[in-house]
């Protein structure tokens, strides 16, 4: 590939990945010893995997697919993209063999022959132009579109060739082409039955989707046609087990092998059993509580404020995670290019918390809302706040809600406060800026913020066309620090993946987006 200023960006991502993976606590030492055992006992391949999960996708369609836990299912698996990162978030070809950047706002893609979707139709340069065309269209109302909205026109140049124009110079693309929004779909389910794409994804990967049970599993088979290396396993089943408990229970009887919820008050059960292993690896997600700014009260910043000044975040740290992950300053890892480690987060300050509500005129007392899904720790993050809140006259109701019922309220902006958290997919500071505090991403796309700034829509379109990487830290750098000036958000937690498996799993681990590599898991 050519190399110019481009190729200077994705180097440099490149490196902040290194250094992720360097930092990262990898699986624990008795995990290492087993796995150690376990390449020393042979390859195995067959059988059925089950992987048990604390709540169902929410959707199967890449185009309409918003959140890490459902995109887990089919990205990489089902779905395949053009280029793809490898286990130390280098780019690595796909269903592209080769790309080449042109100039600042051309891009060619040489395409993988021989490779055929799960339905029989063959992959070309015509189904990349179908999938790209129908994101990119009004019409089908992708909350993904604004991702790879800079690209203008999809040009065909034969069946193994194509030409991406863009309408402005876009860093992150590689990225994003890389990541779930990428996601190569079957033209014949576009233009046949586009809608059965929600619940019947079709696509190249090593899996072919097999069935969905709503609220109980999804089943995934061996795509015995795979063009690659094919996958170890006969089947994958992602089995929904609300409990705790149950799943920690199925994975040590061996009726379960893995699970990527894993509740933090398990870690020491975990490690002292002689059944399971923890795999644990750095994120590129934070958690954060987050406000409805156009929400009374959280319309008034001085509440907003105020209730900066009244959690105390490291309390939360130890207290709720038993310190997995660290403390985070602003809703981007310092694993993602365009961290700021000098963006402060506000300070606890009980004092500066009742005088910030009295000047916004509620110094009688206030009720408010939190909203949280039904994971265990946010459910005990809630009630610390509720208690933290209390001191300063914030009277807290927990609204807990099942995952998917979850997403759907906060899509809606039928919230006031409420517990979340953003997996970044690709490593590039974008992906949590356009999608958390743009204002063209309200709802769906992800600001639940419901946040509307120009100066920060203007800071974050500069950061997605400059092309220098120092610029585009400065400018990350600068919208961070009016986000929190407007307190827009509670910075809480840089996530830590943890995930648990059965001593018949090999070959497995997470990545740091905490998607489950499973192409080469092999069952005893």
């Amino acid at each position: 590939m050519k190399k110019f200023k481009w190729i200077q960006i994705f180097a440099l991502m490149s490196i902040l990945m290194l250094i992720m993976q360097g930092c990262s606590t990898g699986s624990s030492s008795k995990g290492e010893e087993k796995e150690d055992k376990q390449v020393a006992s042979g390859d195995k391949s067959g059988g059925k995997l089950v992987v048990v999960r604390l709540s169902d996708a929410t959707g199967l369609d890449p185009h309409f697919i918003t959140d890490i836990p459902s995109a887990n299912v089919v990205h990489g698996k089902v779905y395949e993209t053009l280029l793809a990162f490898d286990k130390d978030r280098n780019f690595v070809p796909l269903l592209a063999t080769d790309w080449n950047p042109v100039d600042d706002l051309t891009w060619d893609f040489t395409l993988r022959e021989g490779v055929k979707f799960h339905d029989g139709t063959p992959f070309n340069a015509e189904a990349v132009k179908a999938t790209f065309d129908r994101l990119l269209d009004p019409a089908t109302g992708s909350p993904q579109k604004d991702k790879l909205g800079m690209i203008s026109e999809v040009i065909v140049k034969d069946d193994t060739h194509i030409t991406l124009k863009l309408s402005t110079p876009y860093a992150p693309l590689l990225s994003i082409l890389a990541s779930n929004e990428g996601s190569i779909l079957s033209p014949k389910m576009i233009n046949e039955t586009p809608d059965q794409l929600a619940t019947h994804p079709v696509g190249t990967g090593p899996f072919v989707f097999d069935s969905w049970k709503s609220g109980q599993e999804i089943t995934l088979n061996k795509n015995n046609d795979y063009w690659g290396e094919k996958a170890k396993v006969d089947s994958v089943v992602f089995k929904v087990v609300p409990e705790d408990a149950t799943r920690l229970a199925m994975i040590e009887s061996g009726e379960a092998h893995i699970s990527d919820q894993v509740p933090v008050t398990e870690i020491e059960r975990i490690e002292n059993s002689d059944k399971m292993n923890l795999f644990r690896t750095d994120g590129l997600a934070v958690e954060y509580v987050g406000f409805n700014t156009t929400k009374a009260p959280f319309d008034n910043v001085k509440v907003r404020q105020a209730v900066s000044f009244a959690i105390e975040r490291e309390a939360i740290i130890s207290g709720v995670y038993n310190n997995v992950g660290t403390l985070a300053n602003v809703a981007m890892s310092p694993q993602v290019f365009g961290y700021s480690k000098d963006v402060k987060a506000y300070p606890y300050d009980v004092n500066k918390a009742k005088s910030l509500l009295k000047e916004a005129g509620y110094d009688k007392g206030i009720k408010v809302t939190l909203l949280t899904s039904d994971r265990k720790e946010r459910i005990n993050m809630a009630e610390v706040i509720q208690s933290q809140l209390k001191g300063i006259g914030i009277d807290v109701e927990i609204q807990v809600m099942e995952y998917g019922s979850y997403i759907q309220q906060i899509t809606n902006g039928d919230h006031q406060m409420f517990i979340g958290g953003w997996g970044n997919a690709t490593g590039d500071g974008d992906y949590n800026q356009y999608n958390l505090f743009h204002s063209a991403s309200i709802g769906a796309p992800g600001n639940h913020f419901y946040y509307q700034n120009p100066v920060v829509d203007k800071l974050i379109e500069q950061g997605r066309v400059e092309t220098e990487p120092s610029k585009r830290q400065e400018i990350y750098k600068q919208a961070m620090q009016v986000e929190m000036d407007d307190a827009v958000y509670v910075p809480i937690r840089n996530y830590e993946h943890l995930a648990v498996y059965n001593n018949n799993v090999e070959n497995f681990r997470l990545d740091a987006s905490n998607y489950l590599i499973l192409n080469e898991v092999t069952v005893k």
